[in-house]
C-alpha cells in the first residue's frame, strides 16, 4: 500500500509541551577540584535553585511538562514539585530509576488539556539503570474530525532519559533503550487499535543529530520539533546550530528532543530499522578499529570486509561466525550486550535464503545497510488493512520551538546560567488533519 497524505491546519485550540533535564542535586557539582562535593548537601542552594525551576515551569504553563534527573530520593523536593504542580492544574507521575540510583523522572499533564487514558513504566534494567514513562491521553476540547463530527483527539506521549556515551561501546545500549521504547508503543498500539494517532517522545537522548539514535528515530518517521519549527535538515551543515546541553565534560552539544511522528508518516518496520541500526554500528566499528589493520593487512575491500573477520573472504559466514563478530566490536559478550535472542533475530533478517549460511550477497547487502530517513517509498506498518477510501487521522502541526537560555539556539553556553546544565524546550503544536489513502 502506498501511502498518500494531505495536511489541514485546525483552528483548534494550541497545545504545548517542555522537555527538561533538571540536574538532580546529587549530580550538580560545586567544586570542579573537589568533585565529591555536590549540590544535595546544601539545602538552601538545592531549595532554592528547584524553586526557581517551578517558577519558570508555572510560567509557561505547558500543556504537558516532562523532566529529566528529578530527585525522587528526597522527599522534600517531590513534595515541593507535586504541591506546588498540584495546584496549578497538573496531574503529575513520578518514576525512579532502577537499582536505587537516587534520581528519575516527572511528567505533568494539565488537566485543562488532557485527560490521562492510561499511563506505563518501562523499566530497562539495563547497564544505565534507565526508564521510561509511558502515557496515553485524550485531549480535553473535542476537535473537529470529517468535516463535522467532533472528537477527543488521543496522542502517546513518551519521557525518557537515555544512557550517557561514556564510550563507543554503549551504543548498542542507547539503541536497545530506543527500540524498546518503540517496540512498546506498536505494541500498545496493536493490542488497543489504536494505530491513527501521533506520538510525542521527550527527554534527554545523550546524542546529537549526527548519532545512530537520531537517524534511527528518523527512519521510524520521527521528526524532531525544534528543527522543523526552525527548518533545519539532517545535514551536517545544520548539525549544530542550536546546543541544549553542556555536559560534564564541558563539551556543549545539543541532545534534548521533543520528536514528533503524526499518523500520516509512512515509515519502515520496526524490525528492519532496528537491523540496518545495529548493521551500521557494527560497519564503523569493524572498518575504523579492529577491521582497519586488517584491511591494510590483507589489501581487501570494504565489500567483502565482513567477512574477514572470520579469517576467510571467500567461504560463507555460518553463525558461530556471526556471534564472534559481534563480541569482537562489543555488540555481545558484555553485560550490557545484545542478549542471544537479539542476535538470534539479526542472524534470521541476515540470512534472507534461510540456508544457515550469509553468502557474499548477503554479506553485500549488510554492508551496505544504511538508515533511511527519506520514508516516501516505505508503506506504514501500522496501517494493516487496505483500503480505497480516505481514512481521516488528527494529528500535529509544529508552530513553534524556542529553547531557554535563547543564547542555546545560536550554538552557544551562557556562563551565567545556571538553573541546569540543560537547556529548556518548549514546543507549540496545533492539531492538524491528516488524510490517509491507499
Amino acid at each position: 500500500m502506498r501511502l498518500n497524505s494531505s495536511v489541514a491546519t485546525m483552528a483548534e485550540p494550541s497545545v504545548s509541551c517542555t522537555t527538561f533535564n533538571i540536574l538532580a542535586p546529587i549530580y550538580k557539582r560545586l567544586d570542579q577540584q573537589n568533585q565529591s562535593i555536590r549540590e544535595s548537601d546544601f539545602r538552601p542552594r538545592w531549595f532554592t535553585r528547584n524553586q526557581m525551576i517551578l517558577d519558570w515551569l508555572l510560567h509557561d504553563q505547558s500543556s504537558v511538562i516532562c523532566l529529566q534527573e528529578f530527585w525522587v530520593g528526597n522527599e522534600e523536593l517531590v513534595q515541593m514539585y507535586k504541591e506546588r504542580l498540584g495546584n496549578a492544574g497538573y496531574t503529575t507521575f513520578q518514576l525512579a530509576r532502577t537499582n536505587g540510583r537516587g534520581d528519575g523522572l516527572l511528567t505533568a499533564i494539565h488537566k485543562d488539556y488532557f485527560e490521562v487514558v492510561n499511563y506505563g513504566e518501562l523499566l530497562f534494567n539495563d547497564f544505565g539503570d534507565r526508564v521510561a514513562q509511558l502515557l496515553h491521553v485524550q485531549s480535553v476540547i473535542p476537535v473537529m474530525l470529517n468535516g463535522n463530527e467532533k472528537v477527543q483527539q488521543e496522542i502517546l506521549i513518551v519521557n525518557t532519559h537515555l544512557l550517557f556515551p561514556h564510550d563507543s561501546s554503549l551504543s548498542i545500549v542507547r539503541l536497545h533503550q530506543v527500540y524498546k521504547i518503540l517496540e512498546y508503543l506498536e505494541t500498545y498500539q496493536k493490542e488497543n487499535k489504536l494505530n491513527n494517532m501521533p506520538i510525542i517522545l521527550c527527554g534527554d537522548w545523550n546524542g546529537s543529530k549526527r548519532g545512530h539514535v537520531y537517524k534511527f528515530l528518523r527512519s521510524q518517521g520521527f521528526v524532531s520539533s525544534y528543527d522543523i519549527a526552525h527548518q533545519y535538515t539532517d545535514s551536517d551543515a545544520d548539525s549544530h546550530r542550536w546546543v541544549s546541553h553542556r555536559n560534564h565534560r564541558g563539551d556543549i552539544c545539543g541532545v534534548d528532543f521533543i520528536w514528533l511522528r503524526n499518523p500520516s508518516k509512512p515509515r519502515k518496520p520496526l524490525k528492519t530499522s532496528w537491523a540496518e541500526a545495529v548493521f551500521g554500528i557494527i560497519k564503523i566499528f569493524c572498518f575504523y578499529g579492529w577491521l582497519q589493520y586488517q584491511l591494510q593487512k590483507a589489501s581487501i575491500t570494504e565489500d567483502n570486509a565482513f567477512a574477514s573477520l572470520r579469517g576467510s573472504n571467500s567461504d560463507p559466514v555460518t553463525y558461530p561466525d556471526f556471534c564472534e563478530v559481534l563480541q569482537k566490536v562489543n555488540i555481545t559478550g558484555l553485560p550490557y550486550g545484545l542478549s542471544f535472542e537479539d542476535t538470534k533475530e539479526l542472524w534470521l533478517g541476515a540470512d534472507l535464503d534461510g540456508n544457515g549460511l550469509l553468502d557474499c550477497e548477503e554479506l553485500k547487502r549488510i554492508w551496505d545497510m544504511t538508515l533511511a530517513v527519506d520514508q516516501t517509498e516505505f508503506c506504514q506498518e501500522s496501517l494493516e488493512e487496505e483500503s480505497t477510501e480516505s481514512v481521516e487521522a488528527i494529528g500535529f502541526e509544529v508552530k513553534k520551538a524556542v529553547l531557554f537560555p535563547l543564547e542555546a539556539e545560536r550554538g552557544m553556553w551562557p556562563e551565567n546560567y545556571t538553573l541546569s546544565d540543560h537547556a529548556r524546550l518548549t514546543v507549540e503544536f496545533s492539531p492538524c488533519r491528516s488524510s490517509l489513502s491507499s
